[in-house]
């Protein structure tokens, strides 16, 4: 059986679904998120594929109830683009001018608003930041336990990347050692 540590650091680890960048709850607006973007990251489609990778995780574990799909197309020069739903009967909002960057669509009936951006050559942040605020999603707090816990991670794993430089160390040691040894005992 694996040990209680390593069970528990790798517990722990999953505090980065919980927190971190992407960690937002939407409102009760928004009720669909659609990517669309190529199956290579060449031609700006990096960061569209980073924000799938890195905050859509978060932005689905707080938000659970909000449909999120994703089409990946062969065509490498296509759009890059994610698609916000609003169901505008939920939550009535005043119309707001759309940030630059993004393209409201017309809608198919009088109570769903459908908001396009395009992510395209930006960076995953800079796609986040625009999500953010274009749908007024409030970003998740750590609790102070949380934060502790974060710290005590952060520590963990400076840890390790010391423990792993020494061994690497130890490692190319044996390995000349071992091949002096080899070397030596073929000109015998």
């Amino acid at each position: 059986m694996v040990s209680i540590l390593k069970r528990m650091t790798k517990l722990r680890a999953l505090l980065a679904i919980k927190l971190g960048p992407g960690a937002a709850v939407l409102p009760k607006n928004v009720t669909k998120l659609h990517m669309e973007f190529a199956k290579r990251m060449n031609d700006g489609h990096f960061g569209p594929r980073k924000f799938w990778q890195s905050y859509l995780p978060r932005l689905k574990y707080h938000n659970p109830a909000v449909s999120m799909t994703l089409e990946r197309t062969e065509n490498q020069e296509g759009p890059a683009l994610m698609t916000v739903y609003f169901d505008d009967t939920t939550q009535p909002q005043t119309p707001s001018s759309p940030a630059a960057g993004t393209q409201t669509e017309p809608t198919t009936s009088n109570q769903q608003r459908v908001v396009t951006i395009n992510m395209k050559h930006r960076h995953e942040s800079e796609i986040l930041s625009q999500l953010l605020a274009l749908t007024n999603a409030v970003p998740v707090e750590p609790t102070p336990e949380e934060t502790e816990r974060l710290a005590e991670l952060a520590v963990k794993q400076e840890l390790s990347e010391k423990d792993s430089a020494r061994h690497l160390i130890y490692n190319q040691e044996k390995k000349r050692e071992k091949a002096i040894l080899a070397h030596a005992r073929s000109g015998i």
